[in-house]
């Protein structure tokens, strides 16, 4: 882990060790997961919803025993307020099981709506909301992305909520709300003032589930849930909105604060993602390391052909580099704040989904039909790393994000003529040395 010390930030003191206390944490997280959470993945059909809870509850405990539940909150709401760097490093080793964020109550999308109820939520809303939500008695979704409009553009938001008497109504269509079939309450993005500026147009409302005219249509099969489900832990539901009434105090923060809260919630979000890519890249990385050593193939095992050393070496460089680079954008987020780090969190959300896939990619074609087959995890890591180009803003996006801050720091030459044209250069040189190119001419 790069990390400068705070109060140097111009300084050339680094440190790439961890805390002795918080390794030892770590070391716990990592052999807690593999021996007592990967276990269950093979057992989701069998559990079911209901039984998958069952079955957390004890290992939620012995999270909580170690200091660990919901540790992405302050100590004064039960967390531990360990900064992104910290997280960062868990999220690392939660990443490699769907599974593990429950057992640590930090699963999206509740672990971000806590965050937004901890920032933007009145006292009586923490107390109906927040608190039975970090406690695990309440699920939630958080409702912005819509069917008929650019999720890449959430400017162009059309869901409606408008002002009657002292309630709001609202009216529209979202989809792709995780969790929203199993949740208690959503957090619902509409528009309040149509006139605004485009980033002011919008409002938060937390909204009960159970409230008339919310009709939760379906959850929308995908490529990593590609049959038809409902009420799965995972799912993305399609919702109409229809003369949705709520009251005033369901505002969530500011009146057309809703971009601003937004944000205050994804930019750490992303950086958790991109740690939580590296721990599904290791063990697939892991399966295409133990794979090259067992399967022979014309002439030697797999890990004497070129191909396959080239596709271990690449893995290994891609996911350290997307690791530091991660790790040092949540840094920048903890000494210098969310702004500071803005171009480092849209470098590492566009390179660390290609990692991801490119590591999953190499680590399934190395175990041929088998890697293809549901025998391994890789085909659903597969089907998991293509969305990763997608939510939380598409590859895109973040690409241009980046070019418009890099180039922030450039301008065109007043003379149109390029700042390394070596013909302007040496003719500037030969003025700048002109005694010196005298001299040597002198000499001869």
């Amino acid at each position: 882990m790069a990390r400068m010390r705070k109060g140097t930030l111009r300084g050339v003191t680094w440190d790439f060790s961890t805390e002795p206390e918080f390794q030892s944490k770590l070391d716990w997280m990592a052999e807690f997961v593999r021996e007592q959470i990967w276990p269950l993945e093979t057992l989701l059909e069998e559990l079911g919803w209901n039984g998958l809870e069952r079955a957390l509850k004890p290992l939620q405990e012995d999270v909580r025993s170690q200091g660990l539940w919901a540790a992405h909150l302050d100590p004064e709401l039960g967390g531990q307020g360990f900064g992104q760097v910290k997280l960062g490093l868990m999220h690392e080793i939660l990443g490699s099981s769907p599974l593990a964020p429950l057992a640590f109550g930090n699963a999206a999308p509740d672990s971000g709506n806590s965050e937004i109820l901890a920032l933007a939520g009145t006292a009586e809303q923490k107390e109906r909301y927040l608190e039975p939500l970090l406690a695990g008695e309440l699920k939630s979704a958080f409702s912005m992305t819509e069917p008929d409009s650019a999720g890449s553009d959430p400017t162009l938001l059309r869901t409606t909520a408008t002002r009657d008497a002292d309630d709001w109504v609202i009216n529209g269509r979202k989809w792709f709300s995780s969790n929203a079939s199993i949740a208690d309450f959503l957090i619902v993005m509409a528009v309040t003032d149509p006139e605004a500026r485009a980033h002011q147009r919008a409002s938060m409302f937390v909204v009960d589930v159970d409230t008339p005219g919310v009709n939760i249509i379906r959850d929308v099969a995908t490529m990593e849930h590609p049959y038809d489900s409902f009420g799965r832990y995972g799912n993305h539901a399609e919702i109409a909105y229809e003369d949705v009434r709520v009251p005033g105090e369901a505002l969530l923060g500011a009146q057309g604060a809703g971009f601003l809260i937004a944000q205050q919630r994804l930019y750490p979000g992303r950086i958790h993602h991109c740690m939580r890519w590296l721990g599904v890249a290791r063990r697939a990385f892991d399966m295409l390391c133990e794979r090259s050593l067992y399967r022979y193939a014309h002439g030697s095992t797999l890990s004497g052909h070129q191909t396959v050393q080239n596709w271990i070496a690449d893995s290994a460089a891609e996911m350290q580099a997307a690791r530091l680079m991660t790790l040092h954008a949540a840094w920048r987020m903890d000494t210098e704040g969310v702004l500071a780090a803005r171009t480092d969190i849209a470098l590492i959300k566009f390179f660390g989904a290609r990692v991801l896939h490119d590591v999953v990619d190499r680590a399934l074609q190395a175990h041929g039909a088998l890697g293809y087959s549901t025998d391994l995890p890789l085909e659903a890591m597969y089907r998991f790393a293509r969305a990763a180009r997608i939510y939380d803003g598409p590859d895109e996006v973040h690409r241009a994000s980046v070019a418009r801050q890099v180039l922030r720091g450039y301008e065109p030459p007043a003379d149109g003529i390029p700042s390394e044209h070596i013909p302007t250069r040496r003719e500037a040189a030969r003025r700048q040395f002109a005694e010196l190119l005298e001299a040597a001419t002198a000499n001869d």
